[in-house]
């Protein structure tokens, strides 16, 4: 039996009209110079230059005197450092000094791919049959930054996907450090960093078990100022740089959901967000929490982070520890399974693994769970988002490498009670790249980061080429009884089994 995979005509492809406004700093010798001229021209010229600036990027961006005020501010130790008294400074100085600190940055312009989808929490005002969907992408821009961004969608009783057009602004979040810190597993997670252990282990020795952004600061500043060895003093920074891994992000009301970009915030991200894979995750109470889980990069570091949210406008970020959060391709269940959270990873870059925890940011003895069997996945096999629970198993999108280093997608089926256990994988690959979809910024790829289940069907958002995004539709009854087929199980065997289990 083959499958029958449909295509969706619709396509999402980056716009590089999409931009922000982002702070721009050269470093304080030459933004000392910057400053200085500014302070040089009269006020009428100040208003001058900046009046007719607002007009135009007040087009472009919601609150550009917001944006300019903030990146004024944070130049306040260097103006203090040129004897000038910023509270002195009038309002249209201020917003003319922080334009010579901003320059947009178009946030997909290179690339919109990588998707994951999930029920929107809002399902009001819907026809029988209709589905609204929230999909999330990895955006990325100059420099192959990578953010994380959003569209709101509806499939409808035929599954035709209709995905609204994003808005006309897009915000940054404010970023709130309000964390309480465990001293225990900050520092376990900062040796896997590579930080100076020296340094480590004095800054450890001045901290309490349980302690605040600001003591941790506080701490550091004091101990650089000892220090006369400028790598020594990096060193601390990137104490600092860890701490600021841990952070709670807040978007504006009036934000569409197209409007939000969670764009990198720490030094540990700072080259990209990679590959979120968002889930809805049920507790046994029925209530429901968003996750993803997602890769930070920093050039040269990989660190795993989990992401929370309950109405995708306050998001909780946090590194995830342990030893089976060492690599990429972390997907976490939607549910607890025999009272404990389950996550795939894939720690080697080659195999998947599967992890059991009591706590969903401790992540230790991964289980081998499938490598590499068929010659489509010979150099990779990994995970394309979280399972999906059906009647008969852990369905589980899987992404194999093959020859000339294609990506294709492939799926697998994990028993329900022990999802330790593979009962059913295909032989060949669910979807390959056609003519149409070998083309783009890396070739040869499909790829996705998460699938949805709606009347009947299987949806799959996946990645074309690592440049736009696609959509394919398997029908599910059928992949399931080929997933068992090519495992060598039956629907009345698994039907049995879970009979057996309920008595």
């Amino acid at each position: 039996m083959r499958l029958s995979v449909e295509r969706k005509p619709i396509k999402i492809y980056p716009d590089p009209k999409r931009v922000i406004a982002r702070f721009f700093f050269n470093g304080n010798e030459r933004a000392k110079e910057v400053i200085q001229r500014v302070m040089t021209i009269s006020e009428d010229e100040a208003f001058g230059i900046i009046s007719p600036f607002l007009q135009e990027y007040s087009k472009r961006h919601r609150n550009i005197t917001r944006v300019l005020n903030r990146h004024c501010s944070k130049l306040k130790p260097l103006i203090a450092e040129l004897k000038i008294d910023y509270d002195t400074l009038t309002v249209y100085r201020k917003l003319l000094i922080g334009s010579y600190f901003t320059h947009e940055y178009s946030i997909e312009s290179a690339a919109f791919f990588n998707p994951s989808i999930i029920e929107d929490p809002d399902q009001s005002e819907l026809k029988d049959g209709e589905m609204r969907v929230i999909i999330s992408f990895r955006a990325v821009g100059e420099g192959h930054i990578s953010s994380i961004t959003f569209r709101r969608a509806l499939i409808d009783k035929n599954n035709d996907i209709t995905v609204m057009p994003a808005g006309s602004y897009i915000d940054e979040a404010e970023i709130v450090r309000n964390a309480v810190y465990n001293k225990k597993l900050f520092f376990d997670k900062a040796v896997s960093t590579q930080i100076n252990i020296d340094v480590l282990k004095e800054v450890e020795g001045k901290l309490d078990h349980h302690f605040e952004y600001s003591n941790l600061c506080s701490i550091i500043l004091d101990s650089q100022k000892l220090q006369e060895d400028d790598m020594k003093k990096l060193e601390y920074d990137k104490v600092l740089w860890l701490a600021d891994s841990y952070y709670e992000i807040v978007f504006s009301l009036d934000t569409d959901i197209s409007d939000r970009v969670i764009f990198p915030i720490s030094e540990y991200e700072r080259k990209g967000i990679e590959d979120a894979r968002f889930v809805e995750f049920k507790h046994d109470d029925g209530s429901s929490v968003y996750y993803a889980t997602y890769t930070a990069y920093d050039g040269a570091l990989i660190m795993p982070k989990l992401l929370q949210t309950n109405d995708f406008y306050n998001f909780k970020i946090m590194p995830l520890y342990g030893d089976g959060a060492q690599n990429k391709n972390l997907a976490l269940f939607p549910r607890k399974v025999n009272g404990k959270y389950v996550m795939i990873s894939r720690i080697d870059g080659c195999n998947n693994y599967i992890m059991y925890s009591d706590k969903i940011n401790i992540w230790e003895k991964p289980v081998l769970l499938q490598q590499p069997k068929f010659t489509w996945e010979f150099i990779q096999i990994g995970n394309c988002g979280s399972p999906i629970e059906t009647e008969f198993g852990w369905l589980m999108v899987t992404h194999g490498v093959g020859p000339m280093r294609r990506y294709v997608l492939g799926a697998s089926l994990l028993k329900l009670d022990d999802p330790a256990i593979e009962i059913g994988r295909l032989k060949e690959p669910l979807l390959i790249p056609n003519s149409d979809e070998r083309e783009g910024y890396v070739p040869n790829v499909l790829y996705s980061c998460g699938s949805i289940v709606h009347n009947g069907k299987l949806i799959i958002p996946y990645g074309i080429s690592d440049s736009s995004t696609g959509f394919a539709e398997i029908d599910l009854n059928e992949l399931l009884n080929k997933l068992l087929q090519d495992g060598s199980t039956t629907t009345h065997e698994v039907a049995t089994e879970k009979k057996e289990l309920v008595n």
